[in-house]
């Protein structure tokens, strides 16, 4: 890997190993339906930069779009099942044009399906790692995709940019690279007069007065406040990040003044505080008093229960939480050593009082601090 962060999309195209990200809308015609005119001329310009000595991770979506025209539909599905079976059915076909559009080049493919508690559930993550780690090394290009056959919440809500953050990261990638139907972000909406292109964002803090639609196309799940969010995700844990459409992706792996460059922000983080902090999807909150907001922030130490002085939502052991000061501030994130029903009981009583409640083997934090990002001085961006 590259010995020093790129700072600049010349830096970022000659890096040794990248993550390039496509989205459904950058596959598809104008049905919806998988393209492979366009699936090929992608893969003509990730060969091209692997025969430059570079190594490429492919993350891709378009697998309910590949599915839908064997399955009849005209239009993205919105029913689960259907949704299910569109990506179960479109996955097979998805991957077999990859492996024939790289087998031109001489190249080999492997498909790696992932949710994003794969690289942070600690069996699920060494797995991910060693699997992608051997694809690597044996030269042959990986392509990832969600889960989306099995993954019922991620089908709904999820989508491939936040996997291409979690993944840069987990393959320790130099750079990550964003590719949709716009070539890169703008002020406002591209249609409206007067929207320009940032060039570079320094900060996250810059963006706050631009406009970030939520909304994504016909086929995709994300819009650019996705985009926004996984570059996030990457720069602030030292992954620059080049966002541009994939019309100029030849460009933009040469180092081409297309798209956004997302400046570095901030050091590498393990993986599973990356993905508490900006990818989980909290299933629950807990209201603590202001002892415990001090000991999870400034005191770096394990949420107790005697600190807990109330809670919403229902959640198990280990799922993830929001922790929210008396006032409603969210202080931290982690995840939850009690089941819902368990913290009814024994919130705000001591260690050993919840021995005497639980018995002494559950007499355990509400939140380890080993499972525990806090927020405060953070920025993320949020979905409007």
């Amino acid at each position: 890997m590259s010995p020093i962060v790129p700072s600049t999309r010349a830096e970022l195209a000659a890096a040794h190993r990248l993550v390039v990200k496509v989205g459904s809308s950058s596959l598809t015609d104008d049905a919806g339906h998988l393209d492979p005119d366009k699936l090929t001329a992608l893969v003509d310009q990730l060969a091209a930069h692997r025969a430059r000595g570079h190594e490429v991770v492919l993350v891709s979506s378009g697998a309910q779009a590949a599915g839908m025209g064997p399955l009849g539909l005209t239009r993205k599905p919105k029913d689960l099942a259907q949704a299910q079976a569109a990506a179960s059915v479109g996955q097979g076909l998805l991957m077999a044009h990859y492996t024939r559009a790289f087998a031109a080049h001489g190249l080999q493919v492997g498909q790696v399906l992932l949710t994003a508690e794969d690289v942070v559930r600690r069996s699920h993550y060494r797995n991910a790692l060693r699997v992608l780690g051997e694809l690597l090394h044996s030269g042959i290009v990986p392509v990832v995709n969600e889960n989306d056959a099995v993954a019922t919440d991620e089908i709904r809500f999820g989508d491939n940019d936040r996997l291409a953050a979690l993944v840069a990261h987990l393959v320790r990638a130099d750079g990550l690279v964003l590719l949709t139907d716009v070539d890169g972000l703008y002020t406002a909406p591209p249609s409206r007069p007067g929207a320009r292109r940032i060039e570079e964002v320094t900060s996250f803090d810059d963006l706050a007065p631009v406009e970030v639609t939520g909304r994504g196309s016909a086929v995709g799940t994300g819009g650019m406040v996705t985009k926004v969010q996984a570059a996030a995700m990457a720069s602030t844990s030292g992954i620059p990040v080049l966002l541009t459409d994939a019309a100029t992706v030849g460009q933009a792996l040469t180092g081409a003044p297309v798209g956004t460059f997302f400046h570095v922000t901030g050091r590498r983080v393990p993986a599973r505080r990356m993905w508490l902090g900006y990818a989980a999807q909290m299933k629950g909150h807990l209201v603590v008093d202001d002892g415990a907001v001090r000991a999870i922030t400034s005191g770096k130490k394990s949420l107790l229960a005697v600190g807990v002085v109330g809670f919403a939502g229902e959640f198990g052991v280990g799922e993830p939480v929001e922790i929210r000061s008396l006032a409603g501030r969210v202080v931290a994130r982690g995840l939850s050593g009690f089941t819902s029903a368990e913290l009814a009981q024994v919130k705000g009583l001591s260690e050993d009082q919840i021995a005497a409640v639980l018995g002494a083997d559950r007499a355990v934090p509400a939140v380890h601090r080993d499972e525990l990002v806090t927020q405060a001085g953070s920025r993320r961006p949020e979905a409007a």
